[in-house]
């Protein structure tokens, strides 16, 4: 809710209203000549009025509001609206800047093809129900477009076994079998925990005294810090979030898979990607 001293403040020259609203009187309105007289100090923000003209401004603005409760729901939008433009605009800024991490850190993992000629960058946790949801179209993307490279992002922020997931995952990636267990996981029902984490690898077949030695080794470590801080300096606060080349999907729409699909073919189109 917008206070109403905020908008009183944008109806400044409202305030022949406020004198009406409360009978003739000699003082109102404010007279901008005399406020802007060189002897007079700065005016701090609501000082150009006095208490009582800032009650009838309030009263004036309040009655408006209860009367016209659609113009709240307008603002709203319009800072929604404003928001979205500026995380558009960060996120773009922190994507020229990280270009190389985003893109091309030797250390994240990779599946699809790792020369691809467009790269999906997504973001995700493995207690993440959204992350479960969309797994199934980002197996179909790299599937079907075999010149897809896929960088996958671990960002555990949900809960303790969510860094217990990653870091098996990660661990499992020294192995060769990162897929498999990041399949596995995002594949599982119920919430992910060190225990079934090292249950799936196993079960993929990994050398389980290296994996356990490995998910708590300082590259493991750093990886997760590193798109920890990645995701901050981006902008990103939730997962799953995907980028196709340079363009933003947020959450796991309905119909993922085509909006990834759109996009590649839009970037293809455009010359392919400046960035990845």
């Amino acid at each position: 809710m917008v206070g109403l001293a905020a908008l009183a403040a944008a109806v400044a020259l409202t305030a022949p209203l406020a004198g009406r609203a409360e009978g003739p009187r000699t003082d109102a309105p404010i007279r901008l000549a005399q406020a802007a007289t060189p002897a007079a100090p700065a005016a701090k923000a609501g000082d150009a009025f006095s208490a009582e003209q800032r009650k009838a401004i309030e009263g004036i603005i309040k009655d408006y509001l209860l009367a016209n409760p659609e113009v709240m729901l307008e603002i709203q939008t319009a800072l929604e609206s404003r928001m979205e433009e500026l995380q558009a605009k960060r996120l773009q800024v922190a994507i020229s800047a990280q270009a190389d991490q985003i893109f091309r850190s030797p250390d994240a993992p990779i599946a699809g093809n790792p020369k691809g000629d467009i790269t999906v960058v997504e973001f995700f946790d493995y207690n993440c129900g959204y992350c479960k949801k969309a797994f199934g179209d980002v197996a179909k993307l790299i599937e079907k477009d075999k010149s897809v490279k896929l960088v996958l992002k671990e960002l555990p922020i949900l809960s303790k076994g969510s860094e217990e997931g990653t870091r098996v995952a990660l661990a499992a990636k020294a192995q060769g079998k990162y897929w498999e267990v990041h399949r596995a996981l995002l594949n599982m029902r119920g919430q992910i925990s060190e225990q079934t984490a090292l249950a799936a690898a196993e079960k993929a077949g990994l050398d389980m005294t290296k994996l356990k030695t490995d998910m708590k080794s300082e590259a493991v470590t750093q990886e997760i810090t590193r798109v920890r801080e990645l995701a901050q300096a981006m902008g990103i606060q939730g997962t799953p979030h995907f980028l196709v080349a340079d363009r933003a999907i947020a959450g796991a729409p309905q119909n993922l898979l085509d909006v990834m699909s759109k996009h590649i073919e839009d970037v293809r189109k455009e010359g392919g990607c400046k960035v990845c």
